[in-house]
Order: C-alpha cells, then sequence, then structure tokens
C-alpha cells in the first residue's frame, strides 16, 4: 500500500442474517483527500462507516488504515482514527478544556504531552473563547466544534466526520466546513452527510452508496461527467421536425420550451454541440444560443440512485 494511501478497503461485505447491508465494497483514500460519503437511507452508509471505525465486524474483507490492517492490528489502527458520531460524544457538565483533557488520556497522550495536545485542539476548532466554559452551556455549533476537537486531539491521520453540521446555522456552517477543510490538508477525511451542497463545497471526491454497492466513486467534476447531460438550444428557425435534430449523433432527446428554445438531452461522452452548430450553419437555423446544462450534485444523486433502483426492481 502506498505511505499516502490511509484508508484501504478492499471486497468488505456485511451481512445481518440472509440481508447483505454491505455488498463487496472496494475503495481507496489519500492523504489530502476528503470523501463524501452518500447514500439514501437504508443504503448502507452507517454500517461501512462502523466497520471503518472498528465498532463492527465485516462479515469478509481488508481494511487497512494508515497501513495497519484493522482485524490484526486494531489498536495501531483505531489509534489513526479520528471519529466524530452524529451525536457527539460530549459530557455536558464538563468544561472544555477539562474535557479534552479528559479525551487526551483516554488516548493514552503522555502525561507531559497532554496540555499541548489540548491547546491544538482547542486552537485548531477555534475554542479560545470558550475553553473554560461549560459544554452544556455552549451553542450547537460551539458543541460540534468541541466534538470535532476530541476527534482530532490524538492527531490522527484519518477523520471521519458524521453529519457535522446538523442543525447548525448558515454562519455556523461556513466556520465548520472551514475547519473541516483545514483539516483536509494532511489528512485523509470522510464525510458523511445529507447535506449535499456541503460535500460541493468541501469535499474533493465523492462516492455514492445504494442497497449496499457503491455505485459511483469519483471526483466532483468526474461525476457530473458520468451522467447524461442536456444543452438548452435557442434557433431562430428550429427544424420543422424535430427528428431532424434526432438524428445528430449523441441526441436522445428534444423538447421545446414554452419561449421557444429547444432543451436537448444527451448521452454522456457524445457532446453533440460541434454537430449541431454545423448543422445549423448548413441549414440556416439561425443559431443564437447554446448553453451547457449546470447540474447540481443533488441531481446526480436521484438520476444515480433511481437508475440503480430500476436494476434492482
Amino acid at each position: 500500500m502506498d505511505s499516502d494511501t490511509l484508508i484501504s478497503i478492499k471486497n468488505l461485505s456485511r451481512y445481518f442474517g440472509n440481508f447483505c447491508a454491505v455488498n463487496n465494497i472496494n475503495f481507496e483514500l489519500n492523504r489530502g483527500q476528503i470523501l463524501g460519503f452518500l447514500g439514501p437511507n437504508g443504503a448502507g452508509k452507517t454500517t461501512t462507516m462502523q466497520i471503518i471505525t472498528g465498532t463492527l465486524a465485516p462479515t469478509t474483507g481488508q481494511i487497512s488504515i494508515a497501513g495497519y490492517d484493522l482485524l490484526d492490528e486494531p489498536l495501531k489502527a483505531k489509534q489513526a482514527i479520528g471519529y466524530l458520531p452524529e451525536q457527539p460524544p460530549l459530557y455536558q457538565e464538563m468544561q472544555v478544556k477539562e474535557y479534552l483533557q479528559f479525551c487526551a488520556n483516554l488516548h493514552h497522550i503522555p502525561r507531559k504531552s497532554v496540555t499541548s495536545a489540548v491547546n491544538n485542539a482547542i486552537e485548531q476548532c477555534g475554542l479560545n473563547s470558550v475553553s473554560n466554559r461549560v459544554i452544556g452551556n455552549l451553542s450547537k455549533g460551539f458543541q460540534q466544534r468541541v466534538g470535532i476537537a476530541q476527534a482530532i486531539i490524538h492527531t490522527p491521520t484519518v477523520v471521519i466526520l458524521d453529519e457535522p453540521t446538523i442543525g447548525l446555522d448558515p454562519i455556523q456552517i461556513r466556520e465548520i466546513r472551514e475547519l473541516i477543510r483545514n483539516l483536509g490538508e494532511e489528512r485523509s477525511v470522510i464525510l458523511s452527510t445529507h447535506i449535499l451542497p456541503e460535500v460541493q463545497a468541501v469535499c474533493n471526491h465523492v462516492q455514492i452508496i445504494n442497497h449496499g454497492q457503491l455505485i459511483a466513486s469519483d471526483t466532483i467534476s468526474g461525476l457530473f461527467s458520468q451522467t447524461t447531460t442536456h444543452l438548452l438550444v435557442g434557433l431562430h428557425r428550429p427544424p420543422a421536425d424535430i427528428q431532424v435534430l434526432k438524428q445528430i449523433q449523441g441526441i436522445e432527446e428534444v423538447e421545446t420550451r414554452d419561449d421557444s428554445r429547444l432543451y436537448i438531452k444527451y448521452t454522456v461522452g457524445n457532446n453533440p454541440a460541434e454537430a449541431l452548430v454545423e448543422q445549423a450553419v448548413s441549414k440556416n437555423w439561425g443559431l443564437y444560443e447554446l448553453i451547457p446544462e449546470q447540474r447540481t450534485l443533488e441531481q446526480v444523486f436521484v438520476d444515480l440512485t433511481n437508475s440503480d433502483e430500476s436494476i434492482h426492481q
């Protein structure tokens, strides 16, 4: 395994009786990558996260964290992981600094290094102004920061965050996203969330799981290029027979909009823009507009999971 490959998952499956929750998943994550891990409810996302963090055993497969096999060397592998579950494991009655000292001791940080470890986590997570306050009196945003601080206090190389911005206001969300981006500079980060714009804003890699199987694994830009896409076309003199347009290679469907523009659907890898321009010029259609559709991650997610649903029906 490459020294920069911090997470390696091979042939990972998990059965509950006869039900297959995770089905033969394979992926690697390198240092500096922030992975958005997506999937509908019941897709196997939480089960996969539990297996990677070592809280649930796989039925089959191999998990390597920072070069350590999770099953053969569980203590060393888990020492390389920082984990923030959806419900942060906070003691509401403790002060922030007191709680982080407690977490440092749980991670067996040497006594002489505890103070610097706590101070570093406080600094990284922007907790200086509340370090002596009781956790239960903090806002949800600061409590999430404390949750992230406990996940990184032992300087893990892998950080796993489950819904880290749920319930936060827009300013808090922006601050936590910036914190995640900073964490991802020297680590591998897995971000599990239902908030798709968050993935687009923070992550540089995306995986989508459905029915226990990985149905997509790519960069953000690569994921967009994988799916069928569209062009918005304006013609002063559109062809009377739309079938003329459908004969251009790559074009699947042509829809006439109310404003007389055409909405053209084409297959991946067969962008018909150049051929369409040639036809428009040679046949004097009066082309005045050709706009590629700007798709959102939500549209791509729905397309991929819907097509996967049809396969499993």
